[in-house]
């Protein structure tokens, strides 16, 4: 199961997220997401481990729970849903003009 963890301190890296876990059961991947310009933790991370029974208890126990003075908000991850681009309007007008029109001249 994949679990969504928020709320974490920016100091948290992978390897701290994955000991947090690993008292419920073997962590198959952990990931603090970082900032893909600083590097900087963006405060939120995911982990995932394999036993789903396991997993729902270190929801149950750690969600509500404090880690290094901020309390974590830890939940099933949901599949990353298509993002849907917003419609544009055009209102009659479908764009272009410019460029050369031969039959114009």
């Amino acid at each position: 199961m994949n679990i969504f963890i928020a709320g974490l301190s920016f100091k948290v890296n992978d390897a701290e997220l994955a000991n947090l876990f690993e008292e419920y059961g073997p962590v198959r991947s952990a990931r603090v997401i970082t900032d893909r310009h600083s590097g900087r933790s963006k405060g939120y991370g995911f982990v995932e481990i394999d036993d789903e029974e396991a997993a729902r208890q270190a929801i149950a126990e750690l969600n509500g729970a404090e880690c290094e003075g901020r309390t974590l908000s830890v939940s099933e991850a949901r599949a990353k849903e298509e993002q849907q681009r917003p419609r544009r309007e055009f209102h009659g007008n479908r764009g272009g003009g410019g460029g050369y029109n031969r039959n114009r001249y």
